[in-house]
């Protein structure tokens, strides 16, 4: 016998339902941290710019 797809459907809808949780967890951590860090983006590209600049010049 195989039995390598040997699982139960309320195995598999547990498993389905942890992961649509887990997906849904993310995007609240997403949106939290959009809020917080969202007007000082564009400042922290402008600072890895300018890191990456002064790097390439040797000034750091």
């Amino acid at each position: 016998m195989d039995t390598r797809a040997d699982i139960e459907v309320e195995t598999l809808l547990k498993i389905v339902l942890g992961l649509v949780v887990v997906w849904l967890g993310l995007e609240v951590l997403d949106l939290l941290i959009d809020i917080v860090l969202g007007p000082f983006q564009s400042l922290f590209g402008l600072v890895i710019v300018v890191l990456i600049v002064l790097w390439l010049l040797d000034r750091i």
